[in-house]
């Protein structure tokens, strides 16, 4: 028999419907597995005896293990290695950082340290991204929501974590309804995350972008857009000809009307590609009338997959420099984390490779 993850939400919630039992008794649940990695259901105080049968018969604290726990050799980034129930693995980075190291406005900037944990959101990916790892395996199957979840309760115990980025393994939008139902949870007891310190990624789903500040507010928003024009874009991004340019930006103008939020374009630097001074200037114009921050991403090879070079960086230097300068565009570029263990962007794919990552300035904790 297949035992459901007790933090698939609305499996759980139905369930206790059904047996007449008080879903007010579920985050309380939640909590008491967070807490007791290894608990067994008649060690949770105060439940109806009710609780306790049909937890035992339907449910498992936790139906992934960790199999795996990899660490840069400078301690910043972990990357865990998640089983899940059906023998398919999953990956989820942390990446730990101090935001007093950084600079806003020309000073210091406030907090201390800080984890943020990238979650993966589906075995593999659909989009078949040509500069990704996690796009080389093809699309295996969807997680549901408490296996998105699961990642977190995973995560939690090694370090504190503060921002959630859905920007691992497999495009967010494309397993909709269980990455709404996670998020839910992640936002309420005992997870308790601000809403405003969660990013959700995406090349662009248009239909899911459209219903996406209904179901979730306060999120950020995250496209993964890489190129200013559209023959670029499918090049480097087949998916890209699902959702042609003009619409996406469309829908992402109707998105921020509706949020009033910020948008984060992550724009991957490919040497020869799209780092060229024109393409400076087509991505500000076509920026032009959003209110957005773009983070230049530096290409991380993947190896025998790769058939790009990463942009120099006098090349990023410059870029970055027109969108500020000629459009007032506010740009950053990422440090990247966790190379050393395959753990940065775009390296998300099922190995165990060989071990230090630079401080981080990354969208998810940026002063909007």
């Amino acid at each position: 028999m297949t035992f459901r993850s007790v933090f698939d939400a609305a499996f759980i919630r139905t369930e206790f419907d059904q047996a007449g039992i008080n879903t007010q008794f579920i985050p309380s649940i939640w909590k008491y597995v967070v807490q007791n990695p290894n608990c067994e259901w008649r060690e949770i105080p105060s439940l109806p005896s009710a609780a306790y049968s049909l937890l035992s018969s339907k449910f498992k604290p936790c139906t992934s293990v960790v199999d795996s726990v990899l660490d840069s050799i400078d301690q910043v980034t972990t990357k865990l290695l998640i089983k899940l129930q059906n023998g398919a693995s999953v990956e989820a980075v942390i990446m730990r950082y101090d935001t007093r190291l950084g600079k806003y406005g020309g000073k210091p900037r406030p907090g201390g340290p800080r984890s943020t944990l990238c979650i993966s959101s589906q075995v593999g990916c659909k989009m078949g991204c040509t500069f990704c790892a996690t796009g080389s395996m093809g699309f295996k199957s969807n997680l549901s929501t408490g296996e998105i979840v699961e990642q977190l309760v995973h995560a939690s115990r090694l370090s504190p974590i503060r921002n959630v980025v859905f920007m691992g393994m497999g495009e967010p939008l494309n397993n909709y309804n269980a990455l709404v139902e996670a998020i839910r949870v992640m936002t309420a007891f005992p997870f308790q995350l601000s809403p405003k310190k969660i990013t959700v990624s995406t090349v662009g789903i248009i239909h899911a972008i459209n219903k996406l500040h209904g179901d979730l507010q306060n999120i950020n928003l995250a496209v993964s857009l890489h190129a200013p024009v559209q023959d670029i874009r499918c090049q480097i991004m087949p998916a890209a000809r699902a959702f042609p340019l003009e619409k996406l930006m469309n829908s992402l103008a109707e998105y921020q009307k509706k949020s009033q939020q910020k948008i984060f374009i992550e724009y991957i630097m490919l040497d020869g590609v799209n780092d060229e001074e024109q393409h400076a200037h087509q991505l500000g114009r076509l920026l032009d009338t959003f209110e957005v921050v773009i983070n230049l991403i530096p290409f991380n090879p993947i190896g025998t997959l790769s058939k790009f070079g990463t942009s120099g960086d006098e090349k990023v230097t410059k870029f970055q420099t027109i969108l500020r300068s000629s459009y007032n565009i506010r740009t950053t570029v990422r440090k990247q984390m966790g190379q050393d263990i395959s753990g940065a962007c775009g390296q998300l794919v099922i190995n165990l490779p060989n071990k230090k990552s630079p401080t981080l300035t990354d969208i998810e904790d940026l002063h909007l």
